[in-house]
């Protein structure tokens, strides 16, 4: 797997749960790359501070 197709599973697994072979694919490329480690890991941090901005709890709102 190439590092592009690696950064589209990452990208659908904050949305999705991937297949078996599309996790196992996943896993092989991140354990020989540590570049897409790096941005798993970033993917998964954006991700979680994305879930927890509730733009109905902004005062500044409309």
């Amino acid at each position: 797997m190439m590092c592009k197709e690696a950064t589209r599973l990452m990208s659908l697994k904050q949305d999705r749960t991937l297949t078996f072979q599309e996790r196992l694919s996943l896993r092989l490329h991140l354990t020989m790359c540590s570049a897409c480690r790096e941005c798993d890991r970033q993917f998964t941090l954006l991700h979680k501070a994305g879930r927890r901005f509730d733009p109905e709890d902004d005062d500044d709102g409309p």
